[in-house]
């Protein structure tokens, strides 16, 4: 089944208790603008995701390209903080410069970097989860594409990617973890993506499923933001997080103590009214944007 908006909420509703706490007071309201110009000026530094805001699937929004080079302009801070961990950082920022981005080498925080950290170390023979022909020359350690033989035999599981995954497979996992239980490291938390065609499962959707106690790294979780600012160099007062979730981004930046901007025009809301959502959850950014 190819979730929508709803039943990507309700799965995102159903894991809240896993996802992280708010440490400060959410906004009354959200102020409503056609795209992010007219919050340039109020923020020093801006954290963008990727998926929903600077691309939909494999294809470029072009006001994206053009709001970036008006951040720089206006002499702003910006980093892009993507749960994509199918592919290592590298590949990505070639996707994004070959569409016009001009982002340096780290203004891009993905989160699968963040998982290899955690990996370092650990030792052991971890299985990847990942799609067929993935590469993990740039993960720490012994990382090997998940079969039949590693279910079994494997320390760990890694999970990076979701393309080529479905229930049968997940049903063995789940059997296998029942019957030995290991670590599992989640690169990506996200329960859906939007793409060309509409939503598609994310690592996030079947990791959080999972029998055994996951380790996730990437929004909404701490860890991301953490690195994100790091980057940006900034305290998080000073920053607005730029998402199309609220359960990621919107969560994720608040629990930073970033400021919060929910792209509602593509991405997780393309033809939905958010207001909805926002009210059933509690989760107000401090502005809602029609577009980037």
């Amino acid at each position: 089944m190819q979730p929508n908006a709803r039943w990507a909420f309700a799965r995102y509703r159903a894991i809240a208790h896993h996802l992280p706490r708010v440490e400060r007071g959410f906004a009354p309201f959200s102020y409503r603008l056609p795209d992010l110009t007219g919050v340039i000026a109020r923020h020093d530094g801006f954290i963008l995701d990727a998926f929903g805001v600077l691309n939909i699937g494999e294809g470029v929004l072009p006001q994206a390209i053009e709001r970036v080079q008006q951040m720089r302009a206006a002499g702003k801070r910006v980093v892009v903080l993507t749960n994509g961990a199918a592919v290592p950082r590298s590949r990505a920022l070639e996707k994004y410069r070959a569409w016009g981005f001009d982002f340096g080498d780290t203004e891009v925080i993905a989160s699968r970097d963040l998982a290899a950290r955690a990996l370092a170390g650990r030792g052991g023979r971890w299985a990847a989860i990942a799609p067929l022909g993935s590469g993990f020359d740039d993960l720490p350690g012994d990382v090997r594409a998940l079969d039949d033989d590693l279910l079994a035999r494997a320390d760990g599981f890694l999970f990076l990617g979701s393309q080529g995954w479905d229930d049968a497979k997940q049903a063995a996992l789940v059997a296998a973890l029942r019957a030995r239980p290991r670590p599992v490291i989640c690169a990506n938390p996200d329960i859906v993506a939007p793409r060309e065609g509409g939503f598609t499962w994310e690592p996030g959707h079947y990791a959080f499923a999972l029998p055994v106690p996951v380790e996730f790294h990437g929004k909404p979780f701490g860890g991301a933001f953490a690195a994100a600012l790091a980057a940006l160099d900034l305290p998080a007062n000073r920053v607005a997080m730029v998402g199309d979730t609220l359960h990621t981004d919107v969560l994720g930046g608040r629990a930073a103590g970033c400021f919060t901007v929910l792209v509602t025009g593509h991405g997780f809301f393309a033809g939905q009214d958010p207001q909805p959502y926002i009210d059933a959850t509690g989760l107000v950014p401090d502005f809602l944007a029609d577009e980037t």
